[in-house]
This record gives structure tokens, sequence and C-alpha cells, in this order.
């Protein structure tokens, strides 16, 4: 008891801090307990057969847990020893854990590791192959406790090139070695003039990087070297490189081997880190000797060595240019050194690598080279070399734009450029009045060589800036091909470029003069040319049209002037003389001659004829087809049935084709009357013709059942919309309340006056006092007409207003229902009082009846009946003599605009 008594008392007098911590060790002996058993847990449970993957996939769900709380407890002593023990048991066991370690070190969660499980580690992903995972791990760890010389074999045989770098600098402090191991690599290979291959040229980068990293004071691949180790690390990698020759020289080795490897490796990028390097040489003194013994180095390299080609070079002296550009520049390089690399990169008999030494010498005076270079003599090189590029640069540095046009037209690669250059001259605002007035006129007398370079941007560059000018334009242009590509990219809006005509006001004179260079060059393309173009004459164009004798195109003006006649004369003297030409190569030749020449001709002919037939009386009909039928129907004429023509068939069909599209246009009795008339068919002949006159009847039999079906249709729809429209109007009415809708009085009992009772469709009931008394009434053509006061008033404004503007156009007889209110008092007695019924059409009877105008507007029903009524009659003593022609021209099935609406009638309420 008094042992207890101590005890209590001991624990009372900790202090809080002393409490916690007492109950922190009591925690972590139990989590420790806990973790025993979950581990002898973890081996007892696990499948003892099965495949290995279940058992891995055991012990990954139980074995990431003891790590976990054996790093939160802080106990890596417990997790490397006697769990690292109890679990090295079972193999699949050790090898999930030792996995389970990968994510704590890459995260530096876990830095130090017994020697025994990092060597075990080291394995374990050696055997699984996963290198790339082994050298993550290993520049993350604290690699002291390594075996260094058996990690460095380790990674060089398995090219953990990051690994061996990071075992090297943190576990020796040495940083040349991997350095001359990396070089021992690739430096025979690059000075022998071989390619690398794909792993040498990895190693040959990760050198570059480690090198950029050294002089920078990084370590490598990662973090920071310790500030007192890098002044001498930036030394020791400097003196590296400069040495004269490397350790194992042999006779044949060239001076400075180091650098010499690294510009033949990649020149740019390594004076890439030189030049990132020589930022930090400020204000060291010695820093500033490496930085010009390198320099020095650098220039007897490459420039005393012909190794190295011209973008190389070019990169050493665009690096010295950027350098010496600097305001605090200590370097010093002899100028004459800049005039043999322009000597070099401008050699004129060196063809090879021209746009790679331009690109060269350019980047070199962009970074500031230029001030070592006399200019004048600069261009006169870059002229010779073919160097337009330099030229631009010299030129716009002295705002000589106009000179820069010249160095674009003569740049195979970048002639097409001149035109936007122009263009930014002439409308970017920034540049003078005198410079943009030297590119215009530059600009004007280079306009034939624009033109010949691209029409289509020559000629939107000329209405863009020079369109108050366009006929000098004309006529500097002397070559005729290159001024017909100019005005048809100019006037032809299909050619894709963006020009507004109306503003730029082109005269009649040079669009004719466009399609008479049209009709020179692409006579197949005019007529579809004309139908885009605009502000021509059509006079001034008949006559160029004649000119190169094009009587399509000369058709198609005259029927656009309104010579219809003309035209189609044309058109059939170009039909005849292809006949003609068929038929002569037919009889004289054993050739058989094509119909398409005759084909398309007639086609055309029959659209000229089709589109103008509307607009012309009968005998201007008759005039246009029959000739044409007469031309067709010539040469099967000249042929006999005994000896048939070698085209009779086709030119029968084509007759055919013929008189079925004048059959819209012209009386059937007509074109018999004409055939018959011929002194060759009245002579008993009608046997050759017999297949046209068959077609003709098959053509009157089609129209006459479909006219037949027609007026069968119209009559049973005309009878249709009448019954409904009757049923509508003379519909009863049904009043919804038995008093005034104003008044509110029953209509039976007042009875002060004789007043008479209207009924609306909609339902509302009103003594006639009380309409007039709201001004519902309106005298039209001397009676009385009455709209409804509520149906009026209420949201239906506009409806009424409409209704009453058609009502006094006289479209609408509305209809009302008056009644007497006798009517009601003695119905029988209807001699002095008799009810009056009056029809009216309230607004809602107005809307339907409208909708059922719309639906069935067109022509007059009635119209369509009589005049089908009258051919009809008029059918059997109709004769032949061609006099219907009058009814044929006013007859509505005539008018193009005429429609039929065959479609079922629409479904009404009763």
């Amino acid at each position: 008891m008094k042992e207890k008594q101590k005890q209590s008392w001991g624990y009372q007098g900790m202090s809080a801090s002393e409490r916690q911590l007492l109950q922190t060790g009591l925690f972590s002996l139990q989590m420790v307990e806990i973790l025993f058993h979950y581990a002898d847990r973890a081996l007892k449970k696990c499948p003892d057969q099965g495949k290995i993957q279940v058992m891995e996939q055991h012990f990954q769900d139980m074995v990431p847990v003891i790590v976990d709380y054996c790093l939160l407890l802080q106990r890596k002593d417990l997790l490397f020893s006697q769990m690292y023990d109890k679990l090295s048991e079972n193999s699949v066991a050790k090898g999930v854990f030792l996995e389970c370690l990968e994510p704590y070190i890459l995260s530096d969660k876990l830095v130090g590791i017994t020697p025994q499980v990092m060597k075990d580690l080291i394995v374990h992903f050696q055997d699984k192959k996963l290198m790339e995972n082994v050298e993550a791990l290993i520049v993350h760890m604290d690699i002291t406790s390594l075996d260094i010389q058996q990690v460095v074999l380790m990674c060089w045989e398995n090219r953990l090139y990051d690994a061996m770098i990071y075992v090297y600098n943190r576990g020796m402090n040495e940083f040349i070695s991997p350095m001359e191991k990396l070089f021992r690599v690739i430096a025979p290979l690059l000075n022998a003039g071989k390619t690398l291959t794909d792993e040498q040229v990895v190693m040959g980068n990760k050198l570059l990087v480690y090198i950029s990293c050294c002089l920078a004071g990084r370590a490598y691949p990662l973090g920071d070297i310790p500030e007192d180790l890098v002044p001498l690390v930036k030394n020791q990698v400097f003196e590296f490189l400069i040495r004269l020759h490397s350790a194992e020289a042999s006779p044949e080795e060239e001076i400075y081997p180091y650098i010499r490897t690294l510009l033949h490796f990649d020149t740019r990028e390594f004076l890439n880190v030189l030049a990132l390097t020589f930022e930090d040489f400020k204000n060291d003194k010695q820093a500033v000797e490496y930085q010009q013994r390198i320099v020095d180095i650098l220039l007897k390299v490459m420039v005393e060595n012909s190794d190295f080609t011209p973008s190389q070079v070019g990169c050493l002296f665009t690096f010295l240019a950027r350098q010496l550009a600097k305001p605090d520049n200590t370097l010093f390089v002899n100028r004459t050194l800049f005039d043999q690399v322009l000597e070099f990169l401008c050699s004129p008999d060196d063809d090879s690598r021209h746009s790679e030494r331009q690109q060269v010498l350019l980047e070199l005076l962009q970074a500031g080279g230029i001030v070592q270079f006399e200019e004048s003599r600069l261009i006169r090189m870059a002229e010779k070399a073919e160097f337009y590029q330099i030229c631009e640069f010299m030129y716009e540095r002295e705002h000589q734009y106009d000179k820069i046009i010249d160095c674009y037209l003569h740049d195979p690669l970048r002639e097409e450029e001149v035109f936007n250059y122009i263009h930014n001259i002439l409308s970017i605002p920034g540049h003078s009045a005198e410079e943009k007035q030297s590119v215009w006129q530059k600009a004007m007398d280079l306009i034939e060589e624009l033109v010949a370079l691209k029409p289509c941007k020559a000629a939107e560059l000329v209405a863009t800036h020079f369109s108050g000018h366009i006929e000098t334009v004309i006529k500097k242009l002397q070559n005729q091909v290159l001024l017909f590509k100019f005005l048809r990219s100019l006037l032809d809006p299909r050619e894709g470029i963006h020009i507004n005509q109306e503003l730029l006001q082109i005269s009649p004179s040079i669009t004719e003069q466009f399609i008479e260079l049209l009709c020179q060059f692409n006579p197949n393309r005019v007529i579809e040319t004309l139908q885009v173009l605009e502000c021509y004459r059509l006079e001034e164009t008949i006559q160029i049209s004649q000119k190169y004798q094009l009587h399509e195109v000369t058709a198609y003006l005259l029927e656009k002037k309104g010579d219809i006649h003309g035209a189609f004369l044309i058109m059939l003297e170009r039909l005849q003389s292809k006949l003609q030409e068929i038929t002569h190569q037919g009889e004289n030749t054993q050739e058989d001659p094509s119909l398409k020449g005759v084909e398309d001709t007639m086609v055309e002919t029959i659209a000229l004829c089709q589109r103008n037939s509307h607009n012309l009386n009968q005998q201007q009909r008759e005039a246009l087809w029959f000739p044409l039928l007469e031309a067709m129907m010539a040469p099967q004429k000249l042929s006999s049935s005994a000896a048939p023509h070698l085209h009779s068939e086709a030119l029968k069909s084509l007759t055919m084709q013929v008189l079925n599209s004048m059959a819209a246009f012209i009386a059937l009795p007509s074109i018999l009357q004409r055939i018959l008339q011929d002194p060759v068919y009245g002579k008993g002949k009608l046997g050759e013709i017999q297949g046209l006159i068959l077609g003709m009847l098959d053509t009157f039999n089609y129209e006459q059942t479909l006219l037949e079906t027609t007026t069968s249709l119209l009559n049973q729809d005309l009878h249709w919309s009448l019954c409904n429209l009757r049923a509508s109007v003379t519909r009863g009415l049904n009043p919804k309340q038995d008093y005034c809708s104003i008044c509110l009085q029953q209509y039976k009992r007042r009875q002060e006056m004789a007043d008479e009772i209207i009924v609306f469709s909609c339902g509302h009931l009103y003594h006639s006092f009380c309409l007039q008394s709201k001004e519902c009434t309106m005298e039209i053509e001397g009676q009385t007409r009455w709209t409804c006061y509520k149906c009026s008033s209420s949201n239906k404004v506009g409806k009424l207003s409409e209704n009453s503007s058609e009502i006094k156009k006289g479209r609408i007889t509305p209809s009302q229902v008056k009644m007497s209110p006798s009517y009601h008092q003695s119905k029988g007695d209807l001699t002095g009082k008799k009810a009056t019924s009056e029809p009216v059409l309230d607004p809602q009877q107005i809307q339907a009846f409208d909708q059922l105008c719309h639906l069935y507007r067109g022509s007059s029903r009635l119209a369509l009946l009589t005049e089908l009524s009258q051919n009809r009659s008029s059918e059997s003593s109709r004769s032949f003599s061609g006099s219907q022609g009058g009814l044929a021209f006013n007859s509505i099935f005539q008018n193009e605009n005429f429609q039929l609406q065959l479609i079922p009638p629409p479904v009404t309420e009763d």
C-alpha cells in the first residue's frame, strides 16, 4: 500500500512536460508491441498456396502499414532491425518491404538507411531490372555507408551516369573524375568525325549540364554545392577545360582536347553554358582572367581549324559580339578576326550552306556585331554573296525602305513576301511621307515584276494603294499575257481577292479591254465571266465578240440587250452549220462524226427560246420555235428510207426533244399544221415523220389526262371550300347569358322601348341602344355594322382596327343576328312583331376567313374552271388554222407564276 502511494505521489509531482513525455513513451511502447503482433499476423495469414501474385497482393496490403507507423513513431532502428529481420523470413514480404521504401526515399522523408538494407535494396531492384529506379534512389540517399567503388562500378556498367556523378561528388568530393570518364567515351568519336549513338548523345548532354551546374555552384543532378566548395569547384572545372592535353594523351592529340570536343559536340549549347557563366564574372578578378583565356582558346581552336562549319564559326562570333556589346565588357578581341569571319561567311566561291551562312551572319549583326564592321563594305559583300536578308537589315537601319523591295524580289525564298512588306509600309503609321512616297514610286516602277510574280496579290495591292492610277499601271504592263492575268485578278470576283468594285471605280473601257484579252486567251470562259462582270457597254462588247467570231458570246450579249430574234438567228446559224458539217462528214468519210457539238448547240438554243417565250406573243414564239424545228428536220428530209443517214435515229431523238420543249409554248395543232404544210410531207411522205407525230399524240393524250385530273381536283376543292364557308356563315348563334353585357339587364324585362337584341358569335348579347352608346356601330353602304364591345375592348384593339380597315375596303361583309324583344314576348304574333335576322361576321369569323383565303391564295378557281370549260367546249370545233394563239397567250395556264396546290384539304371542326 505504501509503495503504491509513493508511485502516485511521484507521478503527481511531475511537471506537464514530464507527464507528456511519459505518456508518449508508454504509447510508443504499446504501438511497438501492436506492430510486432501485426507483423506476426501478416506472416501467419499469408496464403501458403497459390500464385505469387496472390502473396504479393497480401503483403502489399499489410507491409506499408508497418513502414508508415514506424516512421511516424520515429523508430527507424526498429524498422531496419527487428521488423526487417522478421519480414526477411519470407522472400515475398522482404521484396514488398524494400519496394515500399522507394516513395519515402524519393520524397526525402527517409535519408539514412543501414548498409545492409541499402545493399539489399539495390540488389532487389537490380534483379527486377529496374535500374532507372535505382538511379533515382541513389541520388536521394546518404551514400557514405556504401561501398563507393562497388556502387560506381555498378552505375557505370548500367549507364547510370547521374548516380555515378552523384556518388563521386557526395561520396568523395571529386568533381573532375566524372568528366574525365565521360570525355574518354565521346572525344575519340567526335575528333574522328564519326556520328554518335543515341546513348552517347545522352552522355554528352549530361556532360554539358554537369559542367554548367559546377560553374553555377549547383550540385548535379539536384541540390547545391556547399558554399565553401563553390570557388574550388569552379577553378577545378576551368583548369580542366583549358588543359593543353589530356592525362593520357596520344602523340596525335590536338591541343585543348576538352574544349575542342565540346565545340564539336554542340557548339551553340556549350557557348550558352559559357555565356551563363560569364554573367557572374563581374567582381572576381581570377574569373575574368579565366574568361579571357577561354575566349582566346576558342578563337585559336575554331578560326585556325577548318573542321568547323560556318554555322559553328558564326555561333562563336555571335557569342563574342554579345559579350563585347555589354557595357561592363572586359574582353579583348582583335577586330581583324571579325573581318576574317565576314570574308569566310560571304565567300562567293562557296555555294554550300548558303542559307546557313546568311543566317549566322544575321544573328551576328543582330547580337551587336555590326559595330565591328564597316557598313559600306558589309553591304557590298552581302550583295555579292546574295545575302538579301543582310542587305535588308542594313537598309532598314538607314531607312532606305525602297531598296528593301529589291531584296525581296531577288530572294527566291521570300519573294512573295514583298506584297505584305509594301502594304505595311504604305498603311501602317510610323513612316514619314517621304519614305512612303519612295516605296510607292518603287512599287510603281516594278509593277510588271510584281504582276509576273503573283497577279492576284499585285491586283489587290493596286486596288488598295494605286486605285487612282490603274490606267498608268495598265500602260506599264507591255506584256499582253501579264496584262490579262492582272485584269482578271482585278475584275473577276471569282479569283478570290477582296476588292470593293464600287470604290475602285473602273471605267468601262478597262473592262472591255479585259474582255477582249479574255476572248484571245481563254474564249471558253467568256460567257461565264460576263455573267459576273459589271460596268461594260453592250454595243462595244458585241463588236469585240464579233471581231473574234465568238457566236455564243454574241448571242448572249444580244439576248441581254433585248434583241432576242438576233440572238436566236446566231444560234440557229451555228446549229445549221454543225448539222451540215456532220451531214457532209457522214457522206464523204468513213469516220463516225460525233453529235456532241450538235446536241450542245441545240440545248443552248432551246434554253434561249424557253427563257424568252414567256415574254413574247404567239407570233413571236412561232418565229423562234418553228425555224428551230425545221433546222432539226432538214437533215432527215435529205435521207431516204432506202439509204438512211448515219445519225438518223439520233437526229429523230433530238427533234423529238425540240418538239417536247416547244409544246409548252406552241399549241399542238399549230405544230402539226406547220409540219403538214411542208411541201415534202404534204405529198405523202408522212411515214418518215410517223415517229414524231405519234410522239406528239402521246404527249397530247398525257396532257389531256393531266387536264381532266386537274379539273376534277379543282372542282372538288372549290366545292369543299364553298361548303365550309357557307356552313361557317350560316351557323346558328348561342348566347352565353340572358342579359345585356353592357347594362346587365335581362333583355326579356326591358320594355321601355322597342329595342333590338344583337347576338355575336362569341356569345355576348347586347341591346342595340347600349352598343350605340358605346360607339360600337358604323354605317357602311347604307347598312349598320356592329362590333362586340367586350371583345373589341379587351386586348384586341389591333385586330379591331385591322378588321375595320378591311370592312371599309369592302373585303369583308360582317354579319350579326338582331332580335326584337317582342319576339320573346309573343312568338306566335309574327305579323305585327316579327324578328329580324341579318347575317354578320364577328372578328373571330373574319380572322378565320382570312386564314382560309391565305391558305388557298392563287388564281381564281372560278376563272380556272371557266377557262377549262371553254377549252373543253371548243376542242371539237377548234381548227388547225393556228388562230387560237391569242387565247394561248392570255391563258392563265401560260402564266409563269401559275401553280397547282394539290394538297388534301385541312380538317376543320364542325
